[in-house]
């Protein structure tokens, strides 16, 4: 699979022709080089997503493309549910979701099952300013593994999911 980009960060040079890098000084070398591209990884994906929740809306703020993704995806969630999914305190969510209703990008209706509770569901508008930014998005990593094999995008789809499916448990 290609690489990163990033040269050698860190300076522990990567796995060769598949075979796995021996421990250095007691270390695990395939760990330490995973931790630097997931470092790198994660530095890129912040900056994105404060990037694309401006291209949403100029007043948001990074966690916000979160939210957008979460509620595109599951649809309708209580406040509280958000707040579980993103590990956050009731309070901060409350807080981000205040900002995005201000703005008219998402709305809060009854909860059909407890009328107590209300339901955050993306407006019409939020939907549609999310998906042009998440569908820019995505045609930038077209091009940017454009020489990429198809296997080799699904590959690195399927790891990365069933790292993440591993980590929720």
């Amino acid at each position: 699979m290609h690489g990163s980009g990033t040269g050698n960060e860190g300076g522990v040079p990567p796995a060769v022709g598949g075979e796995p890098l021996a421990p250095s000084g007691g270390v695990d070398r395939e760990f330490l080089a995973l931790e630097r591209e997931f470092a790198v990884f994660l530095r890129r994906a912040r900056a994105q997503s404060g990037e694309m929740a401006r291209e949403v809306h100029p007043e948001l703020e990074p966690a916000a493309y979160g939210l957008f993704v979460r509620l595109d995806d599951a649809g309708p969630q209580r406040a509280t549910e958000l707040a579980g999914y993103f590990g956050v305190g009731k309070a901060t969510m409350s807080r981000q979701l205040r900002a995005l209703e201000d703005l008219g990008l998402v709305a809060r209706d009854p909860d059909p099952a407890d009328g107590r509770a209300s339901l955050v569901r993306l407006t019409e508008e939020g939907r549609d300013r999310f998906r042009h930014v998440r569908d820019a998005r995505r045609e930038r990593y077209v091009r940017k593994l454009a020489d990429w094999d198809r296997a080799e995008v699904a590959e690195l789809a399927r790891l990365l999911n069933h790292f993440n499916v591993r980590s929720e448990g």
